[in-house]
């Protein structure tokens, strides 16, 4: 099984990610950005998801994940609820 530690924005407007990346770019961190766009609960704790195994979330959110490196950013990442910004921690 495999683990995972994540931090996401989730955002409902596809059109609305490059002005998010463009203000992480800027210096602004990801937990504000969470706390400001995000439509998830998780946006309260700055997008931190927690620990969580594969097999728990949305299969596209988890395909993204997988591929991705601690530490590394991805943008536009489309699911079922919407577009998501994820930030892999572990």
């Amino acid at each position: 099984m495999i683990f995972y530690r994540a931090k996401h924005i989730l955002i409902e407007e596809e059109d609305d990610l490059d002005y998010i990346m463009d203000e992480y770019q800027a210096g602004t961190t990801f937990e504000d950005l969470a706390q400001e766009y995000s439509i998830c609960d998780s946006a309260a704790k700055g997008g931190h998801l927690g620990r969580f195994s594969s097999g728990t979330m949305d299969a596209e959110f988890e395909r993204a994940l997988y591929k991705m490196k601690p530490g590394e950013i991805k943008s536009g990442v489309k699911t079922k609820f919407g577009y998501h910004i994820i930030l892999k921690i572990e």
